[in-house]
C-alpha cells in the first residue's frame, strides 16, 4: 500500500468512525393510560403519556435514529405523530390517524421508528386522533450532530416552554357531543405552561411553573404551542427576545418583545438575564383573530425568578389586546430564514405544480330525523377548495398507496376552487350556494420530485380568522402573506426568493394569504390541514399522494411488521 493510499484509507475510516459516532439509536417507551390530574379545584382523567403532563421530552441529534415503543392501555384509540418531522422514507411512522395508519387499538403497542436527518431544533410529538394531543403530548428536541454548533451563541442552558390547554371535563366527551349536535366544543377552562395553570385561576396559586435564572447569563428558550385550539400572544416582564428558530428552522435573528404562535408551532428564543435582579411574570395570552367566536379570554403565567431575588411580587408585562392582529402580523411576516445556514434549502425556482386553495368554514346538512344546534340549524364543516375531507374507515391511505388498492381516495382535488368568489367579503359569510362543500376523500398526486406553490387564501364564510395550517413531510418556504384576497399580479412583487422562512405550519393571515412552496422530494401520503383541533373533524385538510421517484432510495418501503390493522 503506497503512503497515499495509506492516508486515504486512514481518512475513510475515520470519516466511518466520525460518522459512526455522531449517530446514535435512541429509545423510549410511552406508556399511555389514565392518569387523574387536579387542577382548577378539580380532579379530572386524563389520558397521559408515563403518568406526566406534559409528557416526557424526547432529546436526540441530528443523524440519530429515533425508536418510540408505544403501549396503548388508554381507553381509547391511538396514534402518535412526530410534528414536523421529514419521515424520509419512513413515512409508516408519521402517525395521523388513517391517514399513515390505522390507530393502536386499547391494549395493542406499535414501535415508531425513524432517522432525524437535516433538522435542528425544536419539534414535538402529540396525539393524532380525535381530541387525545390535549393532555398526550410533549417536546422533541433536536441538536446539532456532535462537533457541531448552533448558528448563535451557545446559551448556559435551554428550557422547554410548553403552552397548553385545560379542560374541567373528558375533553374526548366533549368532542363526541359537539361532533353529534353539529356545533363547537366547549372551550378550555385555562391556559397552561409546562403542564401549569399558573396563579390567575382558582387553586392554582401553588400550580405555576418557575424558572431561575442567574443575572447575566443566556437561554435558550424552546417555546412550543401545544394548545388545542388557540394562538397565544407570550410575553417575559422587561425582557427583549432574540428568535434564532422557528420550526426547527433557523431564522435570522430577530429581536422582539412578544412571540406570537399558532397550534403546532415552535421558537426557539434566546432571553438574556439582563435585567435588574428580581421576579418577572412569563404570561400566555389568546391570539383570538375571529370576531365573535367564543373563546377563554384568560391568562396563563409562570415566573421567572432571578437568583438572589427578594422581590415579593413579579412584575407582569402588558398583553397585547386579544385581537391585536398588527401584532400578530408584524410578527409571523418580519421572519426571515437562516440563508447558508445548517440545513438551509434554497428556495426552489421552477415551479411544477400551481395551486391556489381556499380554507375556511362552512356547513353541513343537519340530516333526517336529527337535531343540530349548528348555524341555522345545521352542522359546522369546513374544507379547501369546497372539498369537505372526510378520512376513510377501513384502511390507511398509506397502504392504500403502497398496495394499490382502489376506493380509499380520490385524486380529483382541485388545483383551484371551483367557484371564484370576493373570498374575503364579510358580506358574502352566509351565502348559502358557497356553504355546503360535499365530504370526500380527495387528494392531490404529485409527481417524485416536483415543485409546489400553494397560493392558502382564507374565506369569510360563516367566521373570518387566522389558520394554521400544517403539512406533514416537508418545511415550506414562506414567500409572502397579506390581507385581502391574493392578487396574482401584485402579490407576487412581495416574494421573498432569498431568505424567506422555513416552516411546517403557517398562520394564514386573518382574512389574507399566504404563498408557500416546497419540493415533494418524499414519497407517501402527507396530510394538510388546520390544526386548530376543532377544524380538523370538521374536514379542513386534504392529502398530497407523492408517488414513487426511479431509485430504491426514492420508492416508499414496505410497512413495519406490527403496523396496527384496522
Amino acid at each position: 500500500m503506497s503512503p497515499f493510499q495509506f492516508l486515504l484509507s486512514c481518512a475513510s475510516l475515520a470519516l466511518v468512525a466520525s460518522s459512526m459516532a455522531s449517530a446514535a439509536i435512541v429509545e423510549h417507551s410511552f406508556e399511555v393510560k389514565n392518569l387523574t390530574g387536579r387542577k382548577l379545584c378539580n380532579e379530572q382523567v386524563i389520558t397521559a403519556v408515563n403518568g406526566s403532563l406534559p409528557g416526557p421530552t424526547i432529546r436526540v441529534r441530528e443523524g440519530d435514529i429515533l425508536i418510540v415503543h408505544v403501549y396503548n392501555k388508554s381507553p381509547y384509540n391511538l396514534t402518535i405523530h412526530w410534528h414536523g418531522i421529514f419521515q424520509k422514507l419512513s413515512g409508516w411512522a408519521d402517525g395521523p390517524n388513517m391517514i399513515t395508519q390505522c390507530p393502536i387499538m386499547p391494549g395493542n403497542k406499535y414501535t415508531y421508528k425513524f432517522k432525524v436527518i437535516n433538522q435542528e431544533g425544536t419539534l414535538w410529538w402529540h396525539a393524532h386522533v380525535s381530541t387525545l394531543r390535549a393532555t398526550v403530548y410533549g417536546a422533541l428536541i433536536i441538536r446539532p450532530r456532535s462537533g457541531q454548533r448552533y448558528p448563535f451563541p451557545k446559551p448556559d442552558r435551554e428550557v422547554p416552554i410548553l403552552l397548553g390547554e385545560w379542560w374541567n371535563a373528558n375533553v374526548i366527551d366533549l368532542e363526541n357531543q359537539a361532533l353529534a349536535t353539529g356545533n363547537a366544543p366547549a372551550n378550555s377552562d385555562a391556559y397552561t405552561i409546562n403542564g401549569r395553570p399558573g396563579d390567575l385561576y382558582n387553586c392554582s396559586q401553588n400550580q405555576i411553573y418557575k424558572l431561575k435564572v442567574e443575572k447575566g447569563k443566556t437561554y435558550l428558550l424552546r417555546i412550543i404551542n401545544a394548545a388545542l385550539n388557540n394562538q397565544l400572544f407570550f410575553k417575559i416582564a422587561n425582557h427583549k427576545m432574540t428568535v434564532v428558530a422557528v420550526d426547527a428552522a433557523y431564522t435570522t435573528p430577530y429581536v422582539t418583545d412578544v412571540v406570537v404562535t399558532g397550534p403546532g408551532m415552535t421558537t426557539d428564543i434566546l432571553l438574556t438575564a439582563d435585567q435588574p435582579v428580581g421576579s418577572y411574570y412569563m404570561a400566555a395570552s389568546p391570539y383570538a383573530s375571529a370576531p365573535g367566536v367564543p373563546f377563554n379570554n384568560s391568562t396563563t403565567r409562570a415566573i421567572l425568578a432571578y437568583e438572589g431575588s427578594t422581590a415579593a411580587t413579579p412584575i407582569m408585562p402588558l398583553m397585547p389586546a386579544t385581537n391585536d392582529t398588527p401584532t400578530a402580523h408584524k410578527f409571523y411576516s418580519n421572519l426571515t430564514g437562516l440563508a447558508g445556514g445548517p440545513h438551509w434549502v434554497p428556495v426552489p425556482r421552477h415551479i411544477d405544480e400551481h395551486m391556489f386553495i381556499t380554507v375556511g368554514l362552512g356547513l353541513e346538512a343537519c340530516g333526517t330525523n336529527a337535531t343540530c344546534q349548528g348555524p341555522n340549524q345545521q352542522r359546522f364543516s369546513a374544507s379547501m377548495n369546497n372539498h369537505s375531507f372526510q378520512q376513510p374507515t377501513s384502511l390507511s391511505m398509506l397502504q392504500a398507496f403502497f398496495f394499490n388498492v382502489a376506493g380509499i381516495y380520490t385524486p380529483n382535488f382541485p388545483d383551484k376552487p371551483p367557484v371564484k368568489f370576493d373570498y374575503t367579503n364579510t358580506n358574502l359569510s352566509n351565502n348559502a350556494s358557497l356553504l355546503f362543500a360535499p365530504k370526500a376523500t380527495s387528494v392531490k398526486v404529485l409527481k417524485y420530485n416536483s415543485t409546489v406553490q400553494i397560493v392558502l387564501q382564507n374565506t369569510a364564510l360563516l367566521a373570518v380568522e387566522n389558520h394554521p395550517i400544517h403539512l406533514h413531510g416537508f418545511n415550506f418556504h414562506v414567500l409572502a402573506q397579506g390581507f385581502g384576497n391574493y392578487d396574482p399580479v401584485n402579490s407576487p412583487k412581495k416574494f421573498n426568493l432569498v431568505n424567506p422562512q422555513e416552516r411546517n405550519t403557517i398562520g394564514v393571515p386573518v382574512g389574507g394569504w399566504a404563498v408557500i412552496r416546497f419540493r415533494a422530494n418524499n414519497p407517501g401520503v402527507w396530510f394538510m390541514h388546520c390544526h386548530l383541533d376543532v377544524h380538523l373533524p370538521w374536514g379542513l385538510a386534504t392529502a398530497f399522494v407523492v408517488k414513487n421517484g426511479p431509485t430504491p432510495g426514492s420508492t416508499l418501503p414496505p410497512p413495519p411488521a406490527d403496523l396496527p390493522k384496522c
